[in-house]
């Protein structure tokens, strides 16, 4: 089965607890607080695996989370870092946001990319010691690592794409042409995936050549297969149009020619406009008084593609066809290597002053940016942890506040699912 389009969720390791810990030691008079840090989550990582050649793993997975951190511990120990997870791709992969559809990264210059970063671990006790403050017994939570949902769509690196309707031969063009082995059969929509094949022309000189699902007219709207797979070709730096010249499948081939330009230009203008190589195929095939050949040849003339005769079944011309379409790819640009179009928003500091309060019944509900990532920072397992996240809010006037609205001892205050009871 071949899949070349999924949506993911990947979510970067949490980051582990920093550690409340004190120096205990014979003969060490005030060791003093040594509550080490909490390693940092693991990192989801996108790497290239030029074996695979389908998106179909992910087809039956669709949520990939990194190792969390190690909570931390005494002496000064940090807690290990949590595993990062790996994730194979295949070359050409296109990564998307899946909420503004904005490119990330195109994952075909091999790198490995970032794609959900771990959690920062949280800091012990030790940071905390100040002159005034020498015995702190609170330290700092690990912090959620990165979570978002991306698209991950297949786009076949290939220099050359064949374009065509069904059963006009491009697959066995393929077939004549390299050490590719599509199957072939004499109906519609043989072909159901891309298939790829390196053609050797001489020693040194080879390109890579993709046989395109035949095409249809509204394909570009999603009619037939050619939907599906028109983004194949979009890396293509040159177009071979095989058009079968015989009109043996009871179709014009002017008219075959004209429309399936039509279908690439409603794709993409810039597909549309990409150089062309017409191939009229099944010359062998074409009967002594048709004008077929002289038409389709204007048609290709007027569009300004050149023509080449060949028949694929019998190899006539396919060799000087694929000596033409190597002298072409050496003049024409490299393969299209998609910039990034996603910026990630970096979060400016947060107001401690800016909340809402909402009141219901005896219930006060509390929001705010800089209370949300307040949350996240304090272990609430730890008592002295939740007396500095009691100070904080006390310095950042949320007491005083609720107080001016009518808050009365015993009224429950919610802050993001945290829930204590007001006392004065």
């Amino acid at each position: 089965m071949f899949v070349d389009k999924v949506r993911i969720t990947v979510i970067g390791g949490r980051g582990g607890d920093g550690a409340v810990a004190f120096h205990r030691e014979k003969y060490v008079a005030s060791g003093g607080p040594d509550g080490g840090d909490g390693g940092h989550g693991g990192s989801v990582v996108l790497h290239v695996n030029d074996n695979l050649s389908t998106l179909l793993d992910f087809r039956y997975k669709r949520k990939y989370q990194a190792g969390a951190g190690v909570n931390g511990m005494g002496r000064k120990m940090a807690g290990k870092r949590g595993e990062n997870l790996v994730i194979d791709v295949p070359r050409g992969t296109v990564v998307r946001d899946a909420e503004s559809n904005q490119i990330i990264v195109d994952m075909s210059t091999g790198e490995d990319f970032v794609i959900a970063r771990g959690g920062r671990g949280g800091w012990g006790n030790a940071h905390f010691a100040t002159p005034t403050r020498q015995v702190p017994r609170f330290a700092k939570a690990g912090l959620k690592g990165q979570e978002r949902d991306v698209i991950l769509e297949l786009k076949l690196l290939a220099d050359v794409g064949l374009v065509g309707f069904p059963n006009v031969g491009k697959s066995t063009l393929l077939s004549v042409t390299s050490n590719a082995r599509p199957k072939i059969a004499n109906y519609h929509f043989t072909t159901l995936f891309p298939n790829l094949g390196v053609i050797y022309v001489d020693e040194g000189v080879s390109f890579v050549m993709a046989d395109i699902p035949g095409i249809i007219e509204g394909a570009a709207e999603g009619a037939g297969l050619g939907h599906d797979f028109l983004r194949h070709i979009d890396r293509c730096r040159l177009l071979v149009h095989v058009v079968d010249v015989s009109g043996s499948e009871g179709r014009d081939p002017v008219e075959d020619f004209r429309a399936i330009n039509q279908e690439l230009h409603s794709y993409s203008v810039d597909l549309g406009d990409r150089p062309m190589i017409v191939a009229a195929n099944k010359c062998d095939l074409l009967p002594p008084d048709s004008d077929n050949l002289e038409r389709l040849r204007a048609a290709a003339e007027e569009a300004g593609c050149e023509l080449y005769e060949i028949s694929a079944g019998t190899t006539q011309g396919t060799k000087n066809l694929m000596r033409v379409v190597a002298q072409k790819l050496r003049e024409l640009p490299p393969v299209t290597i998609y910039e990034p179009e996603y910026v990630e928003m970096v979060a400016a500091p947060a107001d401690p002053t800016a909340f809402e309060i909402e009141h219901y019944g005896s219930t006060w509900m509390v929001t705010g940016e800089w209370l949300s990532r307040l949350v996240e920072n304090i272990n609430f397992d730890d008592y002295e942890s939740r007396n500095h996240f009691d100070s904080l809010l006390r310095k950042a006037g949320l007491f005083a506040r609720l107080e001016e609205l009518g808050i009365a001892d015993g009224d429950t205050v919610d802050i993001y699912d945290i829930e204590f009871e007001y006392q004065r």
